[in-house]
């Protein structure tokens, strides 16, 4: 993303008001991404001249977007051969980041 748009801009004062920062993430980089604690997410432009996430909010590792899986009984974070449990503070994390970050960026803005 190279520009953005006033509304964009809008809601990253937003995004940044509630704690959020932008990374980089390889190979990601033609992305906003936005990270608070240890949950990340990519954005992109909404035909509406906001902004949307790309994909689910994801758990860092190592500095990477992880994916979550079922292991046996339990979930896990993988990223290539890294995995740390999915534990109900790390689930609640994620889940807290996904709710706040999409509240923002559902807003409707001021003209």
């Amino acid at each position: 993303m190279v520009e953005l748009t006033s509304q964009q801009m809008r809601t990253m004062e937003r995004l940044f008001a509630a704690g959020f920062r932008p990374i980089a993430i390889p190979p990601y980089e033609s992305a906003l991404c936005v990270r608070r604690g240890e949950c990340a997410a990519l954005l992109g432009s909404d035909p509406g001249g906001g902004l949307k996430l790309l994909a689910a909010p994801s758990y860092l590792l190592e500095g990477n977007l992880s994916v979550r899986l079922k292991k046996g009984a339990a979930e896990v974070f993988v990223w290539k051969k890294k995995e740390i449990a999915a534990t109900p503070e790390r689930l609640l994390e994620l889940e807290t980041f996904r709710r706040e970050l999409t509240a923002l960026l559902e807003q409707t803005p001021m003209q």
